[in-house]
């Protein structure tokens, strides 16, 4: 029989049981933040002789996305990442996925102020913000908590509006956030179609975001961002503070997968504004975060995937790791002495990122490798950057196998060939004479194109690629593999 350890009964002492049956008010009343056990919000203390304000606090009052990507899932994981101390209120449950939103659970507004009350009475807020508030009940507690535990530092994203352009809110309700909430707010974060409801007028460009954002700073809210990504072209987000207007521009990025970038940014700005930030400079902190998580969104499910809230927090740690793995390879080739598969324009070997986007993403050898004999040598350490040759390899290999992140040349002869399909290895190929004109007019475009030939007739992933050259072309065998160590093992085997 299983021995299942005893937990104390006052082990958790907040428990609530969740039954129509039972009385949200049936537990013991919480006590006011005015008690010896609590103290204003925002205020610093000690537990255990530690002090609390290591971790900015911030609560999020929010949906639930049972899919992970947005509502209180986003904002936890976001403040997390970033060195802050997460809490939740949910407003609502939402069976949702990539494709949409199935259903919603709404939660009954005294539990939403009961959550709010066990969190500001205990451990204390920072700063908060708000997503999804289904209805004016919930956002009348809301706003009565705000005011009563007096909490300043308050971020609202305003979800008035589904993707597909469905209102999410009743007109009562929208009328209580434009009364109740938005004037609590230290910056409020709504995007175009919600800047229209608000203000109620249509926006047309820039003047009509910065007009809105005067006739919702005059609601009440001390600092206004308006979020241009429903404008056609590069988006530009306004941030108006009352006195002056700022503009945030920056190109659109090409992954379709989006779902939670507003929840990201807002719970960026609260955890920012707990740090003590101003509010423009959480708010730049807030775009670039969001601009990387969607750079490097995951492509999951069937519909619009989620961002990618932990490539921000891991990038230098990857980078690091691209440089290592380097490292290490080369010094396998070092040791092999393989200098006489180098063709005359010499070898280099590169490595990408995971979330490659461009040349400076994608690591190799400065001056490639130098060889004499058979004896292998290097000029320099492995830089991101340093190949615009074997970058375009790489990237575009990238963009049909995800997992192909690495590269490296060697010599072409008829016997490399002959030993690669005994090891059982796929090889492509192109021909430079089927190159089109605006190919061979453009400087360092036969690459990509050679590659992506082979790569878009392809049943499988290749393992080489190689052309016989063509005037002024030396011919060439590229070998393709997810990492620097599988290359040159790989390269290993055709010497």
């Amino acid at each position: 029989m299983r021995n299942e350890a005893k937990v104390p009964t006052d082990f958790f002492p907040a428990l609530v049981l969740l039954s129509p049956e039972i009385s949200y008010n049936s537990q013991k009343p919480i006590e006011s933040p005015s008690s010896h056990s609590a103290r204003p919000s925002g205020a610093p203390g000690r537990v255990n002789g530690r002090k609390e304000d290591m971790f900015p606090r911030v609560l999020t009052v929010a949906g639930s996305d049972s899919g992970g990507g947005a509502g209180i899932q986003a904002d936890l994981k976001t403040i997390s990442l970033l060195g802050g101390y997460g809490m939740s209120a949910i407003t609502a449950l939402t069976a949702q996925n990539t494709k949409g939103v199935q259903g919603i659970h709404e939660v009954p507004a005294e539990f939403v102020g009961l959550q709010m009350d066990s969190v500001m009475s205990d451990i204390g807020v920072d700063a908060m913000k708000t997503g999804m508030l289904s209805n004016s009940s919930i956002i009348r507690v809301v706003s009565r908590k705000v005011r009563q535990y007096k909490i300043s530092k308050v971020v609202v994203d305003p979800v008035m509006m589904a993707k597909g352009g469905a209102r999410l809110l009743s007109p009562e309700a929208e009328e209580t956030l434009k009364r109740e909430l938005v004037p609590l707010a230290q910056i409020i974060t709504p995007n175009i179609p919600e800047a229209e409801i608000l203000a109620q007028e249509r926006i047309r460009g820039v003047a009509g975001m910065k007009k809105a954002a005067r006739q919702v700073r005059q609601m009440g809210a001390r600092n206004v961002l308006i979020k241009g990504g429903h404008l056609t072209g590069d988006p530009v987000d306004i941030f108006f503070d009352g006195r002056s207007f700022s503009e945030f521009s920056g190109s659109r990025l090409p992954s379709p997968h989006t779902h939670g970038t507003g929840c990201t940014l807002s719970a960026v700005i609260a955890l920012e504004l707990a740090k003590g930030s101003p509010p423009k400079a959480a708010v730049e902190k807030a775009k670039a975060f969001v601009a990387s998580a969607i750079q490097c969104s995951f492509p999951l499910g069937q519909g619009i995937g989620p961002v990618n809230h932990y490539t921000p927090a891991t990038r230098d740690g990857e980078r690091y790791r691209v440089i290592q793995s380097l490292k290490m390879a080369f010094h396998r080739i070092q040791e092999k002495k393989v200098g006489h598969l180098f063709p005359e324009v010499q070898s280099n070997l590169g490595y990408a990122l995971s979330w490659a986007q461009g040349p400076e993403d994608v690591a190799a050898f400065p001056g490639r490798f130098v060889r004499w004999g058979n004896e292998v040598a290097r000029i320099a350490d492995p830089e991101f950057g340093a190949s615009r040759h074997i970058a375009k390899i790489i990237l575009t290999a990238l963009r049909y196998h995800p997992e192909m992140r690495s590269a490296m040349n060697v010599r072409f002869s008829e016997e490399l060939l002959t030993r690669a399909r005994k090891a059982g290895f796929f090889v492509g190929h192109f021909s430079r004479k089927d190159e089109p004109a605006w190919v061979k007019r453009r400087e360092g475009s036969s690459l990509s194109w050679g590659v992506e030939q082979v790569l878009r007739k392809a049943r499988t992933r290749p393992d080489l690629i190689y052309d016989r050259g063509d005037v002024g072309k030396e011919p060439m065998i590229r070998v393709l593999g997810r990492d620097p160590l599988e290359v040159v093992r790989k390269v290993l085997s055709l010497a």
